[in-house]
């Protein structure tokens, strides 16, 4: 999803294998994901997206002429934050180790892959049939077997 202050920007959903880099959008007070080749276009990354970074993931520091924080880890969970408060940043990663680094706070520039969509749920009594050579086999009736009798 786009957090509430990129509503303004034009946006396309997230495709399994897009890479996309952190960046900041003009008149926007957040950072999001951009394809390179079209930086003024966020992309929108569905709750429970795997992705993985090209390197260790970095962060601002709050000052800024310090270094970038870096975090040991360069796969996490795309997830969201306080849905309720409809006035604070909503994205968010949630790395392996449970650690949650918000979307905003991302370094610009950085490379991020889009590993895996999360599973979107089927109503119930609408599964999808297999196709024949996936289905499985029919269970056969075994012949009867003749009782010996003493």
């Amino acid at each position: 999803m786009c957090d509430y202050s990129l509503h303004h920007v034009m946006s396309t959903p997230a495709k399994v294998g897009d890479v996309l880099k952190s960046t900041s959008f003009s008149n926007s007070g957040t950072r999001g994901f951009c394809v390179a080749a079209q930086p003024a276009v966020a992309v929108c990354v569905l709750p429970g997206t795997e992705l993985a970074f090209d390197n260790d993931i970095e962060c601002d520091r709050l000052v800024g002429f310090l270094p970038h924080r870096k975090i040991a880890a360069r796969v996490g969970r795309f997830r969201q934050v306080d849905p309720d408060n409809p006035y604070v940043h909503h994205d968010a990663i949630e790395l392996p180790d449970g650690q949650i680094i918000m979307v905003t706070n991302l370094s610009e520039g950085q490379r991020v892959t889009v590993l895996q969509l999360p599973a979107v749920p089927q109503p119930e009594g609408e599964a999808k049939a297999l196709p024949a050579e996936d289905a499985l086999p029919q269970a056969q009736e075994l012949p009867k077997q003749e009782r010996a009798t003493t």
